[in-house]
């Protein structure tokens, strides 16, 4: 007997690796391995999901997430009816590619973007086209240049995970402008809390703009510290946020994930908090690493990409002698960058525990 085939493209995913949480031996680790907030989330939000939870789970949650679009739509001046909210923002990305690609079809993504871009690719049949990076940051020219009468949408992260790095309001704009109006770009944001350059933007302007073919990613995993809630949302024009609502899950966003999400957002006194810690430590971290012969790519999000000296003999080595003092960093080989590692931001204990045993391994 043969077994069932799935649908063109599954057999061709390799499934996603989270980061480890674990090390044998050891009742407590420093995990600065998945980008998490240090910080935590913020304590209204924790008692609101608290008080979600005692009013009781039996019933369904609000579906189209309505107060909770109000509160986004209130932080970021944006129109709560061009909003739509998921599980996690990589929920999204699978929506999109479900809805506007197939087989036959191609969809662009950066040669260091989130790993998750060919899983959903490959997911609905469709062909990944990967564009090579300068430096560890996208290129425009590139990414224009892979177009082809095939090509459906576009998915770029800015900032981008694991380098860190970005493009400015100009250079999207650019890229928009290079790109037929039939494909969407997709600005995946979900580190733009972060962002304190001048010149950066995460996109709402090309939606307020009118653009039918434009939308951008967000999530409440990184900044407010919900990763483990699974809320991301997005800000797009109608016409595509139709489409989403139509393929969604019915209640996509549980009572409880909504409730501390509200919290979270009006919060904005523990998201600047959690911002200032992290403008502290990236180049605390990435100039005390430097020191020790590393090379670092200049980040915008809460992490830094270490590049070792010696390759990944190296970076192996010092991730095996990391795990051994109970910190957990981010081995990136299925980036095709072995010779790194990525390093989450943490505590002020955790990043200066992790730059002892960093300076212990370069000894």
């Amino acid at each position: 007997m043969h077994p069932i085939k799935p649908r063109n493209g599954i057999l061709n995913i390799v499934p996603y690796k989270a980061g480890d949480a674990k090390i044998e031996g050891f009742d407590k680790v420093i995990k600065l391995a998945s980008n998490e907030s240090p910080m935590g989330p913020s304590p209204k939000a924790v008692l609101a999901a608290k008080k979600a939870i005692d009013a009781g789970m039996q019933l369904y949650p609000d579906p189209s997430c309505s107060v909770l679009r109000q509160a986004i739509g209130k932080i970021h001046n944006i129109s709560p009816d061009q909003i739509i909210c998921s599980g996690g923002s990589e929920e999204l990305l699978h929506l999109l590619a479900k809805a506007y690609a197939s087989d036959g079809d191609e969809v662009i993504y950066c040669q260091y973007g989130f790993i998750a871009y060919p899983i959903t690719i490959h997911a609905v049949g469709a062909t990944p086209v990967m564009v090579k990076e300068d430096n560890y940051t996208a290129n425009v020219d590139r990414i224009i240049a892979a177009v082809t009468d095939k090509t459906k949408l576009v998915n770029l992260a800015n900032p981008n995970n694991p380098t860190g790095t970005y493009l400015s309001k100009s250079e999207i704009l650019r890229l928009r402008k290079g790109l037929r109006d039939d494909i969407i770009l997709v600005l995946d944001a979900a580190y733009a809390e972060y962002v304190e350059q001048d010149d950066y933007d995460a996109g709402f302007d090309l939606v307020n703009n009118g653009l039918e073919n434009t939308i951008v990613t967000r999530t409440f995993s990184k900044i407010y510290g919900l990763a483990g809630a699974r809320v991301g949302w997005a800000y797009g024009p109608k016409s595509i946020l139709d489409i989403l609502h139509r393929i969604r899950g019915t209640f996509n966003v549980s009572a409880i994930s909504q409730a501390a999400a509200i919290e979270a957002v009006l919060d904005q006194n523990h998201m600047e908090k959690a911002k200032a810690h992290n403008l502290k430590w990236v180049p605390k971290l990435s100039e005390a690493i430097e020191k020790l012969g590393m090379i670092v790519t200049p980040s915008q999000g809460n992490f830094i990409l270490a590049h070792f000296p010696k390759g990944a003999d190296q970076a192996n080595s010092a991730d095996k002698f990391l795990r051994s003092k109970g910190i957990i960093v981010r081995p990136v080989g299925n980036y095709d960058l072995a010779g790194a590692l990525r390093i989450t931001i943490g505590t002020d204990n955790e990043n200066e525990a992790l730059l002892a045993a960093m300076t212990e391994f370069f000894a």
